[in-house]
């Protein structure tokens, strides 16, 4: 009688252990239950495989944690999970899910800062990003410089604008930080590579007219030439008088609309008062911009006065100026 009652618990035991192996191979080989588009899915610093199946279950992702965590321990995956946020597709397997959560193939974002754009709007973006991480909320310009690494420098200018990668987690500081050494690592090429015989001393000087030439510049192809009056005007001595430069100084008091008062009010970056370069830039500017500083157009015009299409008239004199003027500002 005992051994019949062992051999039906045999049995039974070897029943339920095949069944089981079913339902486990039936639970690997079956994508998990997600909607047609798939998911993000966040994963947390520390978090063990047995809260990752537990947070899976009940998300409705999964039917069973413990094969997820046997499947996990099987492959040798459950200490290799890495924390980040990943994109899981809708037919993903388990196995497959293990296989991407260990490699660290996180989910990447993206961030496009403009040309043209002054520091302070730059800032607002950033920090307005919902992936990226505050940290510098309240700081003024000069606190947020000094966390960068870089204290006493002003921050206009210095942050390449291009579109940046990267994954959920990242804070502001380390995006403005790679936004900061992609300018540097820029501007330090395109100095070694400028034309010889020109009338600026530093990169940074450089930087500061690039900045100037992606502000007045409407069409891109007229950098190398609104570069070319600059440096030449630059070379002779005379006036820069560029519109972008008071408005910057005018900060929050610009209202759309330059009047005679303000091209006489005395601020560091009035170019119609002060000779040479301003202080700082006034705007990030890009490679395009600083390609056309550093290789700007020949020539022989030292004006030049928009048509209101986004292009410009360039004249040699002042007198051919001021017919331009007439033409195309005063419409006369």
């Amino acid at each position: 009688m005992v051994h019949r009652i062992l051999g039906l618990f045999i049995i039974a035991v070897s029943l339920a252990a095949g069944w089981m192996m079913l339902e486990f191979d039936r639970f690997v080989q079956t994508p998990l239950q997600l909607p047609p588009e798939g998911v993000n899915y966040l994963i947390d610093p520390g978090s063990s495989i047995t809260s990752l199946a537990a947070d899976l279950e009940q998300k409705g992702y999964i039917e069973n944690p413990l094969f997820l965590r046997l499947l996990a321990r099987w492959n040798q995956q459950a200490h290799r999970i890495k924390a980040g946020e990943y994109f899981i597709a809708a037919t993903t397997t388990p196995e497959q899910l293990l296989e991407l959560l260990v490699s660290g193939r996180v989910v990447s974002h993206s961030l496009t800062i403009v040309e043209g754009w002054n520091f302070s709007q730059m800032l607002d973006v950033v920090q307005a990003n919902e992936v990226l991480t505050d940290t510098l909320q309240g700081l003024s310009h000069q606190e947020i410089m000094q966390r960068l690494g870089y204290p006493g420098e002003h921050p206009e200018g210095r942050f390449l604008p291009t579109t940046y990668h990267f994954p959920r987690g990242t804070t502001d500081l380390k995006f403005l930080q790679r936004a900061y050494l992609a300018m540097q690592k820029l501007l330090e090429k395109k100095w070694t590579e400028r034309d010889a015989g020109l009338p600026l001393n530093t990169p940074y000087e450089a930087l500061i007219l690039a900045s100037i030439v992606e502000k007045e510049t409407g069409l891109a192809s007229e950098r190398p030439a609104i570069a070319g009056v600059f440096i030449r005007r630059l070379r002779a001595g005379m006036l820069l008088q560029t519109d972008p430069t008071i408005i910057y100084g005018l900060g929050d008091e610009y209202d759309g609309d330059i009047r005679r008062r303000d091209l006489l009010r005395d601020t560091p970056y009035n170019t119609y008062l002060h000779g040479g370069l301003t202080p700082t830039p006034i705007a990030l500017p890009g490679e395009a911009a600083l390609d056309a500083v550093m290789h700007p157009q020949p020539g022989t015009s030292l004006y030049f006065v928009a048509r209101g299409d986004g292009s410009h008239q360039f004249s040699d004199t002042l007198a051919e100026h001021n017919l331009a003027v007439r033409k195309y500002q005063l419409k006369r």
